[in-house]
């Protein structure tokens, strides 16, 4: 999750042709844009800009908590978005476009087996040591600024309360729970996953089987492109 390592619980790119790094510095050279220039309120809990996620600290390249994708990525985003709320439903997005310098901070976390301070909350049923290989390996489609990993929230009828719908598992839960057909978790919480997963195929996303939050839009932009600018 080499010098631009990527998280393995992601999709790789089509084998037909490597990918490349960008030589871009910027966002804006990238053609990286923030959500929240098309949905100004959207909700965000970007994980890896603080403390709350598998390393336990803020990931390199996480600069600032934003969400960027490449354009048409996000506008078929904010389209999600503006379709769930006549449920009165929102997206909570937890990660979008990823820095290749951040994987390559997560293969140096996943190689310290002496920290296990977030064993607990995301690998209580893995040793440290298996997840270089199965969970962490070096092609992710979060670097090529088209993959967004998220849930969903209901809120009141007055759109002023939201609250994320119980899906059985966390955010960067190691394991087969967090495969999104799971058969260990509720009919409730399948049908939350399975809610969210056809809100996000109506617009183009395509889950990753493996994690009920990992959606890649489909086709990708630049699908043999990733990119390392770090997120400010």
């Amino acid at each position: 999750m080499i010098a631009w390592v990527l998280l393995a619980i992601a999709i790789p790119a089509p084998a037909d042709q490597p990918v490349t790094r960008s030589p871009a510095r910027t966002a804006a050279e990238a053609h990286l844009v923030d959500v929240r220039s098309l949905v100004p309120d959207i909700h965000e809990d970007i994980k890896y800009a603080g403390h709350d996620n598998f390393v336990g600290r803020p990931v390199d390249g996480y600069l600032a908590p934003k969400c960027l994708l490449l354009r048409p990525v996000a506008e078929a985003l904010a389209r999600v978005e503006h379709d769930l709320r006549r449920e009165h439903a929102r997206l909570r997005l937890w990660d979008c476009y990823r820095p290749a310098r951040a994987v390559a901070d997560f293969v140096r976390w996943a190689h310290d087996l002496s920290d296990q301070k977030t064993k607990a909350a995301h690998y209580p049923n893995l040793d440290k040591s298996q997840l270089l290989g199965d969970y962490i390996a070096p092609v992710s489609g979060h670097s090529r600024g088209a993959t967004t990993d998220l849930t969903l929230e209901q809120c009141d009828a007055h759109d002023r309360h939201c609250k994320p719908l119980d899906m059985g598992t966390g955010f960067d839960w190691f394991g087969l729970r967090a495969n999104t057909d799971n058969q260990q978790v509720t009919a409730a919480q399948r049908a939350n996953r399975q809610r969210l997963l056809h809100a996000m195929a109506r617009e183009g996303f395509k889950n990753y089987p493996m994690e009920w939050w990992h959606y890649t839009f489909q086709p990708e932009p630049t699908p043999h492109t990733m990119y390392d600018v770090p997120i400010r």
